[in-house]
């Protein structure tokens, strides 16, 4: 039996959040493909063949005055994803209306129940983004509604706005571990009407949705608005997050450029995420 094997960062960080979340996104960019949290920050998992000496000299928030970070590292042979997650993961209620949770947890009296097996996904619902997106949905109409979800993760915002009567709903990613996890969860919750798509904004060449959905980071959302815009229907509506509440002047100014009118906001712990019409 072959066996990988991974190097494992234990990372304490000062404050934890949104140092842990930084941190997570910028290893993730690096090439780091597993994380787990934990009661001092993060451990993350490279496989030892993809890893370098170099590996941290990109990760910007090691240099930030904002945040005190140390590490150690290690070689872990067999890292047990499954384990590591039971330990972990624990499910989640938004707004007493929908819940996310492992396939070993208790089903909840919600509305709206979606099982997932997040392995080392993005977007458990866990995070202030998600929770927010979550919330969007749940107030919004989405039936009959063609959705876009663009850095879908675990897939969990797509399987929602199924759950809401939309379709037909793309989910796309970049990242392969996402990609596969969301086809994953997608059959795991009998979905029907989701595609989802490995790539970046250079997918959505002449695609046209009632809805989009976009929970990945400012940067990149402020270099795809265009996109967004052009996907957009008429009287659509663009959900976004994944940045601060200082960056708001700036996504907000980026819509505007492309006609696209302001219509609310949701603040969680300093995150924010805005809906716009278009």
């Amino acid at each position: 039996m072959y066996n990988i094997i991974y190097i494992g960062y234990q990372f304490k960080v000062t404050p934890l959040q949104p140092g842990v979340e930084i941190l997570i996104a910028e290893l993730g960019y690096a090439g780091f493909e597993s994380f787990v949290e934990t009661e001092e920050g993060v451990t993350a998992y490279i496989q030892k063949e993809e890893w370098n000496g170099d590996i941290l000299n990109d990760i910007q928030i090691l240099n930030s005055d904002e945040f005190e970070i140390s590490y150690t590292f290690d070689d872990i042979e067999q890292v047990n994803w499954n384990e590591e997650w039971e330990k972990n993961f624990s499910p989640i209620v938004v707004d007493d209306a929908c819940s996310v949770r492992a396939p070993f947890h208790e089903k909840p009296e919600t509305t709206y129940d979606i099982v997932i097996e997040p392995k080392m996904s993005f977007g458990t619902g866990h995070h202030e983004t998600t929770h927010m997106m979550i919330q969007h949905i749940l107030n919004n109409d989405f039936k009959d509604k063609s959705v876009l979800d663009m850095g879908c993760g675990t897939g969990v915002l797509a399987i929602l706005a199924e759950m809401k009567g939309a379709r037909p709903i793309d989910a796309v990613d970049f990242d392969n571990w996402c990609y596969v996890n969301s086809i994953e969860n997608v059959e795991r919750n009998n979905c029907e009407h989701i595609t989802v798509i490995e790539g970046d904004a250079s997918v959505l060449s002449n695609k046209k949705y009632d809805v989009i959905i976009a929970n990945i980071n400012r940067n990149i959302l402020l270099k795809d608005m265009a996109v967004y815009a052009a996907c957009l229907n008429k009287k659509g509506l663009l959900f976004l997050s994944g940045f601060y509440k200082e960056d708001i002047p700036m996504i907000q100014q980026a819509c505007e450029k492309h006609m696209l009118k302001f219509q609310e906001k949701l603040e969680r712990n300093n995150w924010v995420s805005l809906k716009f019409l278009n």
